[in-house]
Formats: structure tokens, C-alpha cells, sequence
């Protein structure tokens, strides 16, 4: 490595541990039986955080990703009720597909802010929502692209 990079990846440390202090100085010591795990907790870096998260995760088969709510939409009553169209729309990607390489190519084409390691993960880790509340072209043309590479899409 440069001495530049080194000089970043401290620089990078610093702050985190900057932030982590700020954010422990406002809470109040924990209490519990839980008080020295989290002490701990609280001395880690993000990087740390973020491989324990995936550690965690791996041990216990378990998500850290916040649950998507699977909500049904309310039938019509009666004659006179119309049906309303929906203006916004949930992309949920159901099923990698075969080819998950295609898939994650397609997910970075639609999320081009994703990286390859989001992309991968949100391919691997399905059913998880590609993207929320949008227009229901743009929701259609993300699904369209996402099934032409062999993934499995649904519309909420």
C-alpha cells in the first residue's frame, strides 16, 4: 500500500471512531446482563460491526435486512366500487433465477448505484425488494429487464 491510502484508511478509522464515541456519549450506560456485550459492542469500528453482522448472519441463518411487509390490497364492494389504479408500486425480486451472474448484472443495470457486493447479496438473499414506491412504467420496465435475465419479479 501507499502511504497515502494508509493515511486514508486512518483518517477513515478516526472518524468512525469519532462518531462512535459522539453516538455513545448521548446514551445512557447500558444495564442488564447484556451491559458488558454491548460495551464491547460499542468499542468496535464499522468495518468490525460489519463483519460481526455477517458472521451473525452466517451462524444462525438468519437476515439482518429489514423484513419487507406483505400487505393485501382491500377487495371492491359492492356494484359501484371501481377499482383504483395504483400510482406507486413495490419491485420485489422473488427468485435469483438459474443464471444469478445475468441476475446480478440486471439488478446493477436497474440499481446502477449498487455495488457488485450489494447486487450479489440482494440476488442471493432473495425474496428482497429491488426498489420501492415507484411509477408503474419505471416498476414494469425494472421487472421486464430483471425476468429477461431469468429472475423471478413481482409488483406490490
Amino acid at each position: 500500500m501507499t502511504d497515502d491510502v494508509k493515511k486514508d484508511d486512518v483518517k477513515v478509522e478516526k472518524a468512525s471512531q469519532d462518531v462512535k464515541e459522539s453516538a455513545i456519549e448521548e446514551k445512557a450506560a447500558p444495564s442488564g446482563k447484556f451491559a458488558d456485550l454491548i460495551k464491547k459492542i460499542e468499542e468496535l469500528s464499522a468495518l468490525e460491526l460489519s463483519e460481526l453482522v455477517k458472521e451473525l448472519e452466517d451462524r444462525f441463518g438468519v437476515s439482518a435486512a429489514a423484513p419487507v411487509a406483505m400487505t393485501a390490497a382491500p377487495a371492491a364492494a359492492g356494484e359501484g366500487a371501481a377499482a383504483e389504479e395504483k400510482s406507486s408500486y413495490n419491485v420485489v425480486l422473488t427468485n435469483g433465477g438459474g443464471n444469478k451472474i445475468a441476475a446480478i448484472k440486471a439488478v446493477r443495470e436497474v440499481l446502477p448505484e449498487l455495488g457488485l457486493k450489494e447486487a450479489k447479496d440482494l440476488v442471493e438473499g432473495a425474496p428482497k425488494p429491488v426498489k420501492e414506491n415507484v411509477a408503474k412504467e419505471e416498476a414494469e420496465a425494472m421487472k421486464a429487464k430483471l425476468e429477461e435475465a431469468g429472475a423471478t419479479v413481482e409488483l406490490q
